[in-house]
């Protein structure tokens, strides 16, 4: 098959997921929102997992002002391990998780991420997923499938990318584009441009589509540019 045959094959693919999206009913405020935390926990990443124990508390923050939030850690590290923390609905508990993991060399595992977060989402619904990592090494086409799938669930993805890799780049706008989430690239050595994204991805979680409009008109540019690209 040609490598123009596989592009309109795709096409045809992601056409599909977001013409079942579109028939997805957005979910109402209310409650206690709740949102998956996954980051990456190779080796490379031990510098943003840091960061992230040091800014994460405004997701809380945000939250609390809209109802609140119930967060789930999820990470891989290694070759085979990936794990989930019980739902926590404070920053404290959420740190002191964080705090016990090092992070280890290994491969991508991105497609268990997704497939934990369909998981959870059928249990309970879930309103967002985060995602936090710097490369992808596995099949676009298999991330692409368990992307449309969340989707098609409700759950939007939001994927804050470190560095400047293309391939990730390209995977982590597919997912993002085929959720109705959002892709950002952000700098790691900037802790505020990272606080003030993940407290506007809180406040959606909690708060739902409401929450985008005021978004859209922060002062924050990263939050601008994460809100524009949410579809309502």
């Amino acid at each position: 098959m040609s490598g123009k045959d596989l592009t309109e094959r795709a096409d045809r693919r992601v056409a599909a997921f977001l013409e079942e999206l579109a028939k997805v009913p957005a979910r109402p405020a209310g409650g206690r929102g709740r949102l998956i935390f996954a980051l990456d926990a190779t080796a490379s990443r031990e510098p943003t997992w840091d960061r992230a124990c040091e800014v994460q508390g405004q997701m809380f923050l945000e939250a609390g002002r809209l109802g609140g939030l119930e967060v789930q850690l999820v990470f891989y590290r290694g070759f085979h391990e990936c794990k989930a923390s019980r739902w926590v609905s404070d920053s404290r508990t959420l740190v002191e998780l964080m705090t016990r993991v090092r992070c280890k060399a290994g491969q991508t595992q991105i497609r268990r991420v997704l497939r934990h977060a369909i998981e959870e989402t059928r249990r309970q619904p879930v309103r967002a997923l985060v995602f936090i990592g710097d490369a992808m090494e596995e099949e676009l086409d298999e991330l692409a499938g368990l992307a449309g799938e969340l989707g098609i669930l409700g759950v939007r993805a939001f994927l804050f990318q470190e560095g400047e890799d293309p391939r990730a780049e390209r995977a982590f706008r597919e997912i993002a584009r085929l959720t109705g989430g959002a892709w950002c690239r952000f700098d790691r050595n900037a802790p505020s441009e990272l606080r003030d994204l993940l407290g506007a991805v809180a406040a959606y979680a909690a708060g739902g589509p409401a929450v985008l409009e005021d978004l859209r008109s922060r002062p924050s540019n990263v939050v601008r540019l994460l809100a524009r690209q949410v579809r309502d």
